[in-house]
């Protein structure tokens, strides 16, 4: 089953540019060795992503629906992360430093925008490998697109955590963890917070979401956008590794729980995370994408409809 196409309509070519631009953005940010130190550097990689989930979502969800998608998307997140922060449920026991800047509550207002963006690709992912939730489709998809879409994001994190929690103090985990300082804890709470908020949206779609008849046909480039800036996203943590980490980082750190970690072994297992989990999955979606063929009928429409009397008339006479 394909992703419903995007609403056709005129000067929307100038869409798929913006969405090129802040890729191409954020591939500057990743790839060039920017003079900036690396908070800035996270928060143009993120300002990129924001934009391209927004007018990739606009194009497709229209205003209302990305809206809504932003809404819970923040809402859920920021409340499972206060929690977090105050009772260990769902992630475990953790703090965020004051690095991150402003605080909403005890989780900085930047946490909020990362999982829209990334969950916004990781969500278009799913919809590429599995299908789009729209109104009246099937609970399979309305239920199995949320999950493909958790394991999509969990997987960035899977990258993501142990360098920016061990490695670079952003959070700590005061009871540390197997995983280079991170606890199981932390990815089964990733697991159950992205799948609530995905579930909620694709409930929202099913009920309230764009009938199918006014959507008209997307360009392959719209669909393989979320899988090229997923694995720019991924690449990042590549080129960290192949650049032998961040500046001021030690050779060696001590987690919460007084475990010493590697700091190479840490960067080495994002890079392997990213590669085997992040491009493997951007590269599924970007092929996905390559066996549509959107200027071939459909095959039931190339197929003659049958006249069941003049088969049973041949038959009879057969006899």
């Amino acid at each position: 089953m394909h992703p419903s196409p995007v609403n056709a309509r005129p000067g929307r070519s100038w869409t798929l540019w913006l969405l090129a631009g802040a890729v191409a953005t954020d591939a500057v940010v990743t790839f060039v060795p920017l003079p900036l130190p690396g908070l800035v550097l996270t928060m143009l990689s993120l300002l990129a992503e924001l934009v391209f989930a927004v007018a990739h979502g606009l194009l497709y969800y229209r205003a209302r629906g990305i809206a809504v998608f932003a809404v819970l998307t923040l809402a859920v997140s920021n409340l499972a992360e206060n929690l977090g922060v105050l009772t260990g449920v769902p992630f475990g026991h953790y703090h965020y430093s004051d690095e991150l800047g402003p605080k909403l509550a005890l989780v900085p207002v930047l946490i909020g925008p990362a999982y829209f963006a990334i969950g916004y690709m990781a969500w278009a992912i799913a919809t590429i490998l599995l299908g789009e939730v729209r109104r009246g489709s099937g609970w399979l998809v309305t239920i199995g697109t949320p999950l493909v879409a958790s394991f999509v994001m969990v997987a960035w994190d899977l990258s993501m955590d142990p360098q920016s929690s061990t490695l670079r103090g952003r959070w700590t985990w005061e009871d540390g963890g197997g995983f280079f300082g991170v606890p199981l804890s932390n990815f089964l709470g990733w697991s159950i917070t992205v799948y609530l908020f995905y579930q909620l949206f694709a409930l929202y779609q099913r009920w309230r979401g764009a009938d199918s008849q006014y959507l008209g046909k997307a360009p392959r480039l719209y669909w393989l956008l979320p899988a090229v800036a997923y694995a720019v996203v991924a690449l990042d943590y590549v080129v960290t590794y192949l650049g032998g980490g961040h500046d001021g980082v030690a050779p060696q750190v001590t987690d919460a729980a007084g475990r010493v970690w590697h700091a190479i072994d840490v960067y080495e297992t994002s890079a392997l995370m990213a590669i085997y989990l992040m491009l493997f999955l951007s590269l599924l979606a970007a092929l996905r994408v390559a066996q549509r063929d959107t200027t071939r009928p459909p095959v039931r429409a190339l197929v003659a409809p049958v006249d069941e009397e003049k088969v049973d008339s041949v038959a009879g006479k057969s006899c």
